[in-house]
């Protein structure tokens, strides 16, 4: 494991090879991540969702294969079980300033290569907190494209396009809110933040191309760069999907005006 510090304060730990059940989509991961006053703002292997790894990326169709985890959503039939889960492998870690460069291999149950990755994780003091930047490449492995998809793509309504970047919250009745002040799920904004219980704020940047931001309070608090929102989204040989996400780390509730002075 790998320890991400700020100003000599620990604030998060990466878990690069956890063993866990395929079913699980076994993947890199970030947890516990902390406030610098210490407070947990990760959840890993929650009851509702045990597939939920506090912050990964992950996605639940990489051309037909679930690196999600969980039940996989067919086309008239639901979520259903099946025997498509894949996994996220280490090829090794490189110290860098704040954090670390990563090489990873995204593969299906047989372990043959679905996508390749080359990820940077970095953690750097910020105002009001500390901030967590998290850049990852996704790139063909082959000269064949590489099609992402999502439960959305595959038939399910009501704003399921989840699949990308995804920070599962602790438990707590939360908010989530955006600078224009409309919906938060599926929204398009610049930024999108999210308060749990009083005690943190988590402000995320980084939306590019047809992503949306999938928003989830209530049931269970989290949220994802979505990269197939409505959509499937192609990978092209030579032609790698890049996104840089920034997440604000904050003690206390801000509120939209606050977050907007920053």
């Amino acid at each position: 494991m790998t320890e991400l510090i700020v100003d000599g304060t620990p604030v998060a730990t990466y878990v690069a090879t956890p063993d866990v059940d395929i079913r699980l989509a076994p993947r890199p991961y970030l947890h516990p991540v902390r406030t610098l006053g210490g407070v947990v703002v990760t959840d890993e292997y929650p009851e509702d969702h045990p597939w939920h790894l506090g912050v990964s990326v992950t996605m639940q169709d990489v051309d037909g294969i679930n690196v999600w985890g969980g039940r996989t959503y067919v086309r008239d039939e639901g979520y259903i079980w099946r025997d498509d889960h894949g996994r996220v492998l280490s090829d090794g870690r490189e110290p860098a300033d704040g954090g670390f460069t990563e090489t990873l291999r995204w593969c299906d149950g047989a372990d043959r290569t679905i996508l390749r990755e080359r990820r940077s994780v970095t953690a750097r003091s910020a105002v009001r907190g500390w901030e967590l930047h998290f850049r990852y490449e996704l790139a063909a492995p082959a000269q064949a494209e590489v099609t992402v998809g999502s439960p959305a793509t595959n038939g399910r309504t009501g704003g399921a396009g989840y699949g990308g970047f995804f920070w599962r919250a602790t438990a707590g009745a939360a908010e989530a809110f955006v600078p224009s002040g409309g919906e938060a799920h599926g929204a398009t904004d610049e930024w999108l933040a999210m308060t749990v219980g009083g005690a943190y704020t988590l402000v995320f940047r980084g939306l590019a191309g047809e992503d949306r931001w999938f928003a989830r309070t209530g049931d269970y608090n989290g949220v994802c760069v979505a990269h197939a929102w409505e959509d499937t989204l192609t990978i092209k040989p030579g032609a790698p999907l890049t996104r840089e996400i920034s997440v604000l780390v904050a003690d206390g509730a801000l509120s939209r005006a606050e977050i907007a002075a920053l």
